[in-house]
């Protein structure tokens, strides 16, 4: 068993599990620590609690301190400093006329590094842009091909649902969604209206696919004939969220919608 305290350095980021020490680390609290990208200012959002070994990735990095308002400061500095990085980037690029979208800028909390993150369709030769740019800042520079869905969840938007983005929100990692669960909830297939703001499926179809999974067992089949308190029929359509049952019934010749309860294959 290892004693954790659960730390986020991005709103909607995942969660690292770090050693508090003897240090009194609370939930809410910043915190200074050590990563593989170096010393890192984060937010514990997971309060101290002791975790298996299998769930902590070893060696495990300790909570140098707690952070204090001149780190508070560095960080803001550090994000007006990643602005002005980001339009000289902007403009390098352009001379470079190198074929990719520049995303995002982020310094590191040491200002060891700048990271500029960027999509493409293809490869880049971007070793000429690397050059200037460290030319320029005079510290090490790493620029980081994402893809559609990391760029939404930098970026940001409002979904079709009206909502701000998930994965801008509160998801902390992309779980993978396949059509087959559009098709298991009798959504529309129709790619502008199961898509979401990078293209791709949207992440909520993944939210209630477990529990049709489950339910698959216990409720009629599309296709199958019935029999009913209102006589024999076929099931056209489920409806899960209302428990419902769309049934063709042959001697009535009209469709009802029935409880799942009423419904029982031959």
């Amino acid at each position: 068993m290892y004693s954790v305290v659960g730390v986020r350095f991005k709103k909607a980021g995942k969660v690292y599990y770090f050693d508090p020490s003897d240090l009194p680390v609370e939930r809410d609290n910043s915190v200074i620590v050590e990563t593989a990208r170096g010393i890192e200012y984060g937010k514990v959002v997971i309060g101290k609690k002791n975790v298996q070994d299998d769930d902590v990735v070893l060696p495990l990095k300790k909570v140098i301190r707690i952070a204090d308002h001149l780190d508070a400061k560095l960080v803001e500095d550090n994000k007006s400093a990643a602005k002005e990085a980001f339009a000289t980037c902007q403009n390098k690029i352009k001379d470079h006329q190198l074929k990719m979208k520049l995303v995002d800028v982020e310094y590191t909390f040491d200002r060891n590094k700048i990271i500029f993150y960027f999509t493409a369709e293809g490869r880049v030769d971007f070793r000429e842009l690397v050059k200037d740019l460290a030319s320029i800042f005079r510290t090490r520079i790493e620029l980081r091909q994402i893809g559609v869905r990391d760029e939404a969840k930098m970026l940001g938007g409002i979904g079709p649902c009206g909502r701000i983005l998930c994965c801008s929100s509160f998801l902390g990692d992309f779980e993978p969604v396949s059509i087959k669960m559009a098709k298991d909830q009798n959504l529309s297939l129709n790619p502008t209206k199961i898509s979401g703001l990078c293209g791709r499926l949207m992440c909520c179809l993944k939210y209630e696919h477990d529990n049709y999974e489950s339910a698959k067992d216990d409720v009629p089949r599309v296709g199958r004939e019935v029999i009913t308190s209102y006589g024999n029929g076929r099931v056209v359509a489920l409806n899960m969220s209302e428990r419902t049952a769309k049934v063709q019934l042959f001697d009535l010749s009209k469709v009802m919608d029935l409880p799942f309860d009423d419904v029982v294959e031959q």
